[in-house]
């Protein structure tokens, strides 16, 4: 279960450097929310950009605590929001409009999902 966690917040944190690097000016719209902002995204999409790498950093918090690798006490039930998170994630990668998007997250997602899925199993 402590692998499990430490492959998701390798994981995470390569999609927060993405976001990062996004908010920074990276010209990589074509690889996240579609496509639809093909090169660099406007500075509203650089303020989300920063949004999402807080909260997948959030996240992987969780996930250490309920791990026991973090000593934060992190109840059940929040690992099983990260599990739902995740779930849509999957969903959207599916359904994007973005061949490129799909290609590159989806397959990252899903090892996201299994991990976390083997943390929230956990007695």
């Amino acid at each position: 279960m402590r692998r499990a966690a430490w492959i998701y917040l390798a994981l995470t944190g390569v999609v927060c450097c993405f976001h990062l690097a996004m908010a920074a000016g990276a010209p990589w719209g074509h690889l996240t929310m579609g496509g639809q902002w093909p090169g660099v995204f406007p500075p509203p999409l650089r303020a989300v950009a920063v949004v999402n790498a807080v909260l997948l950093a959030g996240l992987a918090v969780v996930m250490l605590g309920r791990a026991g690798i973090l000593a934060v006490p992190v109840p059940r039930w929040a690992v099983w929001g990260v599990v739902v998170f995740l779930t849509l994630g999957v969903f959207v990668h599916v359904v994007t409009p973005s061949a490129a998007e799909r290609a590159l997250w989806l397959p990252q997602l899903l090892v996201m999902l299994i991990c976390a899925l083997v943390v929230a199993r956990r007695r």
